[in-house]
């Protein structure tokens, strides 16, 4: 098994010297630390491309090149990762890890049976999104059949404050959390229009909250405009958002504001619906 492979420590030598704080777990001794490594390393080549180095896999993950590189040869062992020379790149058997998430939320369904609804009464996309750390990551889409400026698919990630979906999303957070969030998170200008003062970011977020919908214009890049409402369990946490999504040349704010009854018409059926998607939980941040 990956994690049986990825525990396994090779002995010390001095050249490979002491690993660093960032390898070791942080006060949880269930953790498997040769696991964390193991996916730290995965993670990378999302910020380093396609193909790395050992010197740029030790350098994102703060690993050191010894313990990187048991990493990287576990890995290839397993087929989850290969190389050309001294580049590493990962294989498609990488995709088995999402696979048993994928199967549990059923994007069909949800596609299919939910936001199919919203696509077809506005003419416009439709997706469904959680939230993993600071971004959302859509787990469904339809989208409309045209060319559009800003393309998700399952799995596509964004910085949840840039976004109708995040803001609803993050207004469901604890709190504390929120605050957290608030304060450890760097903002960054999308656009021209993108929010990024923590102040107003805090008060757009409140007021999702308080209208129990968000609409964002322009900030995660022009031209976009979308409107999100969130879905909530029994308990009435929020586990998840829904959105209508269009072109700004298309529609405007008010347009896009008509959509607002079946997507809460929608959400409200997805939640009644959520002992079919088990893996839907209360969003947090980590």
């Amino acid at each position: 098994m990956l994690s049986d492979r990825l525990m396994t420590k090779a002995p010390k030598s001095a050249a490979e010297g002491t690993e660093t704080a960032s390898e070791t777990p942080r006060g949880d001794r269930e953790m498997i630390a040769g696991l964390s490594r193991g996916l730290s390393v995965i993670r990378a080549f999302s910020a380093g491309g396609p193909f790395c180095t050992l010197t740029e896999i030790a350098n994102i993950t703060g690993l050191s090149p010894a313990a990187a590189r048991r990493c990287l040869h576990t890995l290839e062992e397993l087929g989850y990762a290969g190389r050309v020379g001294r580049r590493f790149f990962l294989r498609p058997r990488v995709l088995e890890l999402s696979a048993a998430y994928l199967d549990s939320i059923n994007p069909e369904a949800l596609a299919r049976e939910y936001l199919q609804e919203i696509a077809s009464a506005s003419g416009q996309s439709s997706s469904l999104a959680v939230l993993d750390g600071g971004d959302v990551i859509y787990l469904a889409r339809v989208g409309a059949r045209r060319i559009v400026r800003l393309e998700a698919s399952v799995g596509t990630r964004y910085p949840a404050y840039a976004t109708a979906l995040g803001r609803v999303l993050l207004a469901g957070l604890p709190e504390d959390m929120l605050d957290q969030y608030l304060r450890t998170t760097e903002f960054k200008k999308l656009t021209r229009r993108t929010l990024t003062e923590p102040d107003k970011l805090a008060k757009a977020i409140q007021d999702a909250g308080e209208d129990g919908y968000a609409i964002v214009e322009d900030e995660l890049a022009i031209g976009v405009l979308s409107i999100a409402v969130p879905v909530k369990n029994k308990a009435g946490e929020v586990v998840a958002a829904i959105n209508c999504s269009a072109q700004t040349g298309e529609t405007t704010q008010k347009g896009l504001k008509q959509y607002l009854p079946i997507l809460r018409e929608t959400a409200a059926r997805i939640s009644s619906a959520l002992l079919h998607f088990p893996t839907l939980v209360p969003v947090s941040i980590r």
